[in-house]
């Protein structure tokens, strides 16, 4: 029998039962199994020890000094097992690195509000944050869990929905002085309109027009890859822009940006996921964790 096919903690389990239960009859009702194939798996491990670890009578079984030493290791390392099975499960407190990747605009918004009273829950994890709004492969990127805006494409990954932000278009009062407010869908057309440099779902600003949606395409002129940046532009005076309304909530009540046309705003949301990789077993602790953190604490 070649070493990989031995079960070393199964026929541990077995032999302290022996000890423990005093005969191969008890322990055979413990380990649901008959008399016979407990004798006989007790005398394998025998023969590959090359010790006998218990002489047998007909009255009892006695430990040899070779079997009390089996014995006391074999209860070291059994629990050593139940104990490393332990920690690897959902019911074991969360400990070790977990790697996010998020977009800049919900990491400083509303990931990094989360963090002091997420690491406060879980002292023995640590986190390794990324900020990108490009789409990433988690296991090329090794990250733990990637937390996205949908609509979401079918994929393997499993996705939990964090939460549900409307947008706004907002300018600075700097930029609407020089350049005059939109007072309608149309006026829109003569003012410069901030846009993503990578492909979106949908390919322009969505308004309400006499009862319809229309889409404002986006003017070339200055184009970003990610919101944060989008943010800061308007922020300076750029442009319009229209982005997640959590990102410019504090903006707006501090009078730095502006709402723009919200009579036309179509009510549109966004949703927000933490995406993960479910198959191949339960998850770590660590990663449940913070997936169950993020579900209950992410307010947009």
């Amino acid at each position: 029998m070649g070493r990989q096919d031995i079960n070393r903690s199964g026929e541990m389990e077995v032999f302290v039962s022996v000890v423990e239960r005093g005969g191969f009859s008890a322990a055979a009702t413990v380990r649901r199994m008959t008399p016979s194939a407990v004798s006989k798996l007790v005398a394998r491990l025998e023969a590959r020890l090359g010790v006998r670890l218990v002489n047998r009578s007909t009255r009892r079984l006695q430990l040899t000094p070779e079997g009390c030493a089996f014995y006391e290791r074999s209860i070291a390392i059994l629990a050593d097992i139940t104990d490393a099975e332990r920690q690897a499960s959902s019911g074991e407190d969360a400990a070790g690195r977990i790697r996010i990747n998020t977009s800049g605009s919900f990491g400083n918004h509303v990931l990094a509000q989360l963090v002091p009273a997420f690491m406060a829950l879980h002292p023995a994890v640590t986190l390794d944050i990324a900020h990108t709004d490009k789409v990433i492969d988690l296991m090329e990127e090794r990250a733990d869990v990637a937390i996205r805006a949908g609509p979401l494409k079918s994929s393997s990954l499993i996705a939990r929905k964090l939460g549900t932000t409307g947008k706004i278009i907002v300018a600075s009062p700097g930029y609407l002085r020089r350049h005059g407010e939109p007072r309608t869908v149309a006026d829109l057309r003569r003012h410069c309109r901030i846009g993503f440099s990578y492909a979106r779902a949908i390919e322009g600003w969505p308004m309400r027009e006499n009862g319809e949606t229309v889409t404002i395409p986006i003017t070339p002129g200055i184009q970003v890859a990610d919101g944060e940046a989008m943010r800061h532009l308007a922020l300076s005076g750029a442009g319009l822009a229209r982005l997640a309304a959590f990102t410019v909530r504090a903006n707006i009540e501090a009078g730095r940006l502006v709402p723009v046309l919200e009579e036309a705003n179509p009510g549109d949301l966004e949703e927000f996921y933490a995406l993960y990789i479910g198959q191949g077993g339960p998850l770590p602790a660590r990663v449940r964790a913070l997936l169950d953190f993020l579900a209950g604490h992410v307010r947009l």
